[in-house]
């Protein structure tokens, strides 16, 4: 499967999960949209972008279990937090409950708000290793005050690539009367999806991770009763109720406000948005429930493999973690560890910290291989214990 990506075929790219990689033909396909715009722009922009983005959005919605009348396009995960965090409004003293986990960008996002509002952002610290998926509920109810008005929650955790009980959180919170917002950067095909079987409130996700679509391809899923509460990242064209004068912007008539307000803003290319059927279709044609499978075992096989090497534990089961795993290592300067792999062993993996832990977090996707994970065992084991000792030597 390699052939089918881009990759530089000298690299060791254990790294899919920071920014995705799309196979050449789904780029293609992006590429295709790209020349059909500046074919005629005033046509692709005003006469059919509605109808084009209706359409992928229907393909989109099949995949993730959704409405589509309750999905957006956005570029990122992160645009789709902005979104949601800087359209609620909270009141000093109100509180947004999260975990020591979160995404630091995001993390920037919601003190960002609370400087405004006054609200505080509460970070309730998850015991490691991980409990099973109940207790972690457990654990992060323990700071659910009257005041928490908003849970926000990664899917899966970036710096630890963890799995986050969301559907047991989003039911505790509808019942308690508290939205919840899920960062779903990392699960859109890693994990099998059901938004609308979900309890969130709200749901963000990139497509051009694990869905492997063209950069700048997201989604905001919101649930009908909130379809108003949202304002777009950008006010546009999509807020006026009605439009004189502009008889090509016609496309955008028949959509609902939701989808109005957030789609339709003019000049911006949406190619990236049309390129992810092409991603859906891919993953179908090359059974990607097996590479799924697949990759979760180099993942499992990686953190036996490291664990046996360092004699450090693992911070969670297999069953926490999908196609990427946090594997601990003993203390390194991380700047160094990671410019050490890419550039002696050409080997590209995120080094990542949390507390006071280090993790080398490989993540497999369909185009890595065994030997791949070989290489990234024996540079660890050269970089260790070159010297007899626990002290890695660069």
């Amino acid at each position: 499967m390699r052939d089918l990506f881009m990759l530089d075929e000298d690299l060791v790219f254990l790294n899919h999960g920071s920014f995705g990689a799309c196979p050449r033909e789904v780029f293609e396909v992006y590429q295709g949209w790209q020349r059909e715009l500046e074919r005629n722009p005033v046509e692709f922009l005003g006469r059919r972008s509605s109808t084009l983005l209706a359409v992928a959005r229907e393909r989109l919605g099949e995949f993730l279990g959704a409405d589509p009348d309750c999905l957006v396009f956005v570029t990122n995960a992160t645009t789709g937090v902005n979104t949601v965090a800087r359209s609620l409004e909270f009141q000093p003293g109100d509180e947004i409950l999260t975990t020591d986990h979160e995404y630091g960008a995001c993390d920037n996002v919601w003190e960002f708000v609370c400087r405004r509002s006054g609200a505080r952002y509460v970070r309730h610290r998850l015991p490691l290793p991980l409990p099973e998926p109940h207790a972690l509920a457990d654990s992060l109810w323990q700071s659910v005050t009257p005041r928490t008005r908003l849970i926000y929650l990664s899917h899966i955790t970036s710096t630890t690539a963890l799995i986050l009980p969301v559907e047991e959180v989003c039911r505790r919170a509808r019942a308690a009367g508290i939205l919840t917002l899920i960062d779903g950067a990392h699960a859109p095909g890693q994990l099998p999806l059901d938004l609308d079987g979900l309890a969130a409130d709200f749901y963000t996700g990139n497509c051009h991770k694990w869905l492997c679509a063209p950069k700048g391809a997201g989604f905001l899923y919101t649930r009908p009763e909130h379809h108003e509460r949202l304002d777009a990242a950008v006010i546009s064209w999509g807020y006026s109720h009605t439009v004189t004068g502009h008889t090509s912007f016609d496309a955008y008539t028949g959509s609902t406000p939701y989808v109005r307000k957030h789609q339709w803003q003019g000049s911006r290319d949406i190619a990236a948005f049309l390129a992810v059927p092409a991603a859906i279709d891919f993953r179908a044609r090359h059974d990607w429930p097996r590479v799924i499978r697949k990759c979760h075992r180099l993942a499992v096989q990686i953190l036996a493999r490291v664990g046996a090497l360092t004699g450090l534990a693992p911070i969670s089961g297999p069953s926490a973690f999908a196609q990427m795993v946090a594997v601990p290592l003993p203390a390194a300067d991380p700047d160094r560890l990671k410019d050490t792999l890419f550039t002696r062993y050409r080997i590209e993996v995120p080094l990542t910290t949390h507390e006071d832990r280090l993790f080398v977090r490989p993540s497999f996707q369909g185009y890595n291989t065994p030997a791949e994970a070989d290489a990234l065992v024996a540079a660890l084991g050269e970089i260790y214990h070159s010297s007899g000792s626990p002290t890695p030597v660069f």
